[in-house]
């Protein structure tokens, strides 16, 4: 029954590590969808896409069976942290992040220069925020085999 986040900037595998999680018979969510986050105003009059409550303690508290794998970056999602076994940050050098959000087919978040700076605003102020609470943090520039296999090991 371990429960597991996964989390980190874009780019960074989240999805695709869950794709292959999943590939393996693990229940997997990406919380990235409007069944699991919405629009909200923060403090300072900004949009910020967080964890719909409610949804995710029904979906930590209600898993019984088997791992859960759940994929995010939230403003939000700290509260949360009690709720999950293991926060594993997914990371990769901003180089490799760029590449991967240029390249991607299924994603149009990143492709606009705005968006691009703010990746890079986020991995220097965001990241080492995440990095202090992460549990264990790997690196994904490994094969996503790999990158499964420690994922898979943690449950």
């Amino acid at each position: 029954m371990t429960k597991v986040l996964l989390t980190g900037m874009s780019g960074t595998g989240k999805s695709t590590a869950l794709s292959a999680l999943g590939e393996l018979g693990h229940r997997v969510v990406d919380t990235d969808t409007d069944e699991w986050s919405h629009w909200v105003t923060d403090d300072d009059g900004e949009p910020d896409w967080v964890w719909r409550e409610q949804a995710i303690t029904d979906l930590l508290t209600g898993h019984g069976e088997g791992s859960l794998f759940v994929a995010g970056c939230k403003t939000n999602q700290v509260g949360f942290y009690p709720l999950f076994d293991h926060v594993v940050l997914l990371s990769a050098p901003a180089e490799v992040l760029l590449a991967r959000i240029a390249a991607r087919t299924d994603n149009p978040y990143g492709k606009d220069p705005a968006e691009r700076a703010a990746i890079l605003a986020n991995l220097e102020l965001v990241e080492p925020l995440l990095r202090e609470s992460a549990t264990l943090e790997i690196d994904t520039r490994a094969p996503v085999a790999e990158v499964a296999r420690r994922l898979v090991a943690l449950t």
